[in-house]
This record gives C-alpha cells, sequence and structure tokens, in this order.
C-alpha cells in the first residue's frame, strides 16, 4: 500500500503518544488489539499524512478516533473536520466517538466499527 511521505517528527510523536493513551483509549485499544475484534488489525497511534490517527485498520482504510470534551469546541471541531476531509481524500473512513460513550458503551461503539468495517449490516 503506498504511503503518503510523513514529517519525521510525526513518527516520534505517535511512539511517544502510544505511551500516554487515556483511559477511553486505554479500553478501546484492549478491545481492538491483537486482531480481537472480529479479526480486524488495528494500530494505534498511525501516523497518516501529517496526522496521527489514534487507531487505523490499515487492511479496511479504517480510522477511529476518541474524543474528549475539548473536541466540542469550535476551533479543535473545526481542525477535526479538516483533519477527517484530508483523510476521507486518501480514502479511508473516519469514524469519531466520545469518551464518554468508549466507557459507558464499548459494545456499541465496537458494533459501529464492525460496521463501518464491512463485517456486519446494520441494525
Amino acid at each position: 500500500m503506498p504511503h503518503t511521505p510523513l514529517p519525521p517528527q510525526n513518527r516520534a510523536n505517535a511512539r511517544s503518544m502510544r505511551k500516554i493513551m487515556t483511559d477511553a483509549e486505554l479500553k478501546l485499544w484492549n478491545e481492538l488489539r491483537a486482531h480481537r475484534l472480529m479479526g480486524l488489525g488495528f494500530r494505534r497511534q498511525f501516523p497518516i499524512a501529517s496526522y496521527i490517527a489514534d487507531f487505523a485498520c490499515p487492511g479496511k482504510k479504517l480510522v477511529v478516533e476518541v474524543d474528549g470534551v475539548q473536541h466540542g469546541d469550535a476551533d479543535p471541531a473545526m481542525a477535526d473536520a479538516l483533519r477527517t476531509k484530508r483523510l476521507e481524500q486518501d480514502g479511508w473512513t473516519v469514524l469519531r466517538f466520545w469518551n464518554d460513550d468508549v466507557i459507558r458503551d464499548i459494545d456499541n461503539v465496537c458494533q459501529h466499527i464492525v460496521i463501518a468495517a464491512g463485517l456486519a449490516d446494520m441494525p
């Protein structure tokens, strides 16, 4: 799969971010890691273009972002929209979940991911 060139600092930033996951990211990672979710292969803090995705499934070109309350503010929301647009231009599908949704309803979050990956039908 061809890769978009990455700024050299992005790989280092992604590596360090893997060590400081939020509670919600850790909970979701425990469901995604080691192909636990329907055999999907996810990577965490995965550099794509000039961004670092929280979780990415390169085989399905699927990005999963876990957002805290700061993403509800105008400026971060605008940055998120631009980021999503850029990733979609490269063929990625972007899913966004709030931290609270991951913490309180991980089963529903996982179901949405499986559906987006094309491994299940909509309920």
